[in-house]
């Protein structure tokens, strides 16, 4: 990735972090927001409705005081004291009652306990109440919920008691008013809010007894499961509707006058505004996350102009430095100090790199000038040495007689022969290393040179009266010909060949393997001689250099030579006392 492409990520990221955390802050902040204003209002809602309880209470309160001060109840409880007291004379007086006082609820009771009157079910006259033995208070505010069985069903009222003759006791008004939807239409809730009372009338849950203020509410299944764990709790619940709708839902027990959960009373807040306002937040967010991405696009691209181009221009004057252009010009004057500094130091360093080249250059060409000097020297003393006393010999022999003169003549002209024979033989390889011709490229199958390479060693492996040298070949069938000088690449594995068996002086294996490794071909020859050191093996391929007690140190100077001509690369494996191995790849 370039330098130019990385500024413009960098800036879309930091652009994007940046829209995508004020987008996440804003759209929590606004949660929290709707969910305190929203906890406010249910809180209020909360509130009124105690509101209306209490008022409520007092309402039924006073209602039944009313009641109770009545002549019709006043005959009743003045009746009730006589022990021979006819109580059927009273058993319509309650309906009339709770008719004028608004009242869905009255009952009259004995002190006994025994009902002598009742209002909305007549014929459970002489019936025991069920709330009988309840403490009684004259507490005007002492209303409670309670379920009252009416003919055929169960309903849930807000009831009150009075006592009517405080000395004995002898009458009790029992009364109230349904919690149903007309309690509810007194509840004003704010706008997308909603009010519903669960009535917990059944043992199990049952839909019908949710309502509303317009009625039984038809889609009552969500709230299944928050009025459930209201029931088993008795403590208030918050939960989000199911079934994807965006309402939340606050519950509140309703309990009865011995701590029963006899009603449910739900609060709902519509989450449509939160969802839109959080839609709109984020498409804002993707909005100016776009722009900020242009924008910064526009910020790299001329923040590229003046980064990015000084440094392409440095990088490619350093391909061009690595190609060889050692003199490749860098302007540095339009740039920033940072990287004018950079170029400076880049033109610096090339001024001395050519100056240190052009040194090393010399000092190799004086020190390959030396070596050469050296190992002429060396290999021209020898075949010398045995020259200059052939020539004494001769000079001492002209005084001797001539049958004696002609016999040290001859074996002098032997002796002079050999050695001169010796001098061309060093003379000719400095001249063939000197001499190594351009390669003449043409299909050439490696498998067959090393078959080749094989035979021409054959003999020489199997000489009579050395050890013997197994020749292991392992050459890959799939390997197709290469571009490559056939007489130097042979000459090349010649080399390694006869390296490797002067390598076993012992006997030993020679493996020569061949692979196709990609988009090269490999050639591998090993032996299983002495190794060679660390020091050995990163001299091997130096002109001149060798190993051998006899040798020009020439053979694998002329090997790496040829591979380097055919655009390949040639190493060396090796460890004292586990062999050698010669690796060369060429193109395939």
């Amino acid at each position: 990735m370039t330098l130019r492409s990385r500024l413009f990520a960098l800036v879309a990221i930091i652009v994007s972090l940046t829209v995508v955390l004020v987008t996440a802050t804003v759209t929590s902040s606004a949660r929290r927001s709707f969910a305190a204003v929203d906890a406010q209002r249910t809180a209020a809602i909360v509130a009124q409705v105690g509101r209306e309880f209490a008022a409520e209470g007092d309402l039924i309160a006073a209602r039944l005081e009313r009641i109770a001060a009545s002549d019709t109840v006043q005959r009743a409880a003045s009746d009730l004291r006589r022990s021979n007291a006819d109580v059927a004379a009273h058993v319509a007086d309650a309906g009339p009652l709770a008719t004028a006082q608004g009242l869905d609820f009255l009952d009259l009771v004995a002190e006994n306990g025994t009902i002598v009157s009742s209002a909305h079910w007549p014929a459970r006259f002489g019936y025991r109440h069920p709330l009988a033995g309840a403490s009684s208070s004259n507490d005007p505010n002492s209303a409670f919920l309670e379920k009252v069985e009416t003919p055929g069903s169960i309903a849930l009222a807000l009831m009150a008691r009075r006592s009517v003759g405080a000395a004995d006791r002898t009458l009790v008004l029992i009364g109230g008013r349904r919690l149903d939807e007309q309690f509810l239409k007194a509840l004003v809730a704010p706008e997308g809010m909603r009010v519903l009372l669960y009535r917990n009338l059944d043992p199990d849950i049952s839909r019908r007894q949710l309502i509303d203020a317009s009625g039984p509410v038809a889609a009552a299944g969500p709230f299944e499961r928050i009025v459930a764990r209201v029931r088993q709790s008795a403590q208030p619940a918050r939960d989000t509707l199911p079934s994807g709708r965006s309402e939340s839902v606050d519950a509140i027990p309703l309990p009865g006058r011995d701590g029963a959960v006899l009603g449910v009373l739900l609060v709902t807040g519509s989450n449509a505004e939160l969802s839109a306002l959080v839609t709109r937040i984020r498409w804002a967010g993707v909005g100016f996350g776009a722009l900020g991405i242009v924008v910064g696009f526009a910020v790299s691209y001329v923040l590229a102009g003046r980064v990015t181009r000084p440094v392409e221009d440095l990088a490619a004057a350093a391909r061009a430095v690595a190609e060889g252009d050692w003199n490749v010009p860098v302007d540095v004057s339009d740039t920033s100090v940072e990287v004018g500094a950079l170029g400076t130091a880049f033109a610096a360093m090339t001024r001395q790199l050519v100056d240190q080249r052009d040194r090393l250059v010399q000092a190799e060409r004086v020190a390959a000038w030396r070596e050469l000097a050296r190992r002429l020297a060396h290999e021209l003393k020898n075949p010398l040495f045995p020259l200059r006393l052939t020539l004494d010999n001769l000079r001492r022999a002209k005084d001797m007689p001539a049958a004696q003169f002609d016999e040290v003549f001859d074996e002098s002209m032997a002796a002079m022969t050999t050695g001169l024979g010796n001098l061309n033989t060093v003379i000719g390889r400095f001249s063939d290393f000197a001499k190594m011709p351009t390669p003449r490229l043409a299909p050439v199958s490696i498998n067959d040179i090393v078959r080749e390479t094989v035979r021409l060693f054959q003999a020489q492996l199997d000489a009579p009266g050395r050890p013997p040298i197994a020749a292991v070949l392992d050459l890959d069938a799939g390997l197709s010909t290469i571009q490559a000088d056939r007489d130097q690449l042979g000459r090349a594995a010649q080399n390694l060949v006869l390296n490797a068996i002067d390598a076993m002086p012992n006997g030993g294996e020679l493996t020569i393997r061949t692979r196709r490794s990609r988009d090269a071909a490999t050639l591998d020859v090993s032996d299983t001689g002495q190794g060679l050191t660390d020091e050995e093996r990163k001299r091997l391929f130096t002109p001149y250099y060798t190993t051998k007690r006899h040798g020009t140190g020439l053979g694998l100077a002329i090997v790496q030579s040829v591979v380097a001509d055919h655009a390949g690369k040639i190493w060396v494996e090796s460890e004292p006392g586990r062999g050698t191995t010669f690796h060369i790849e060429l193109p395939a």
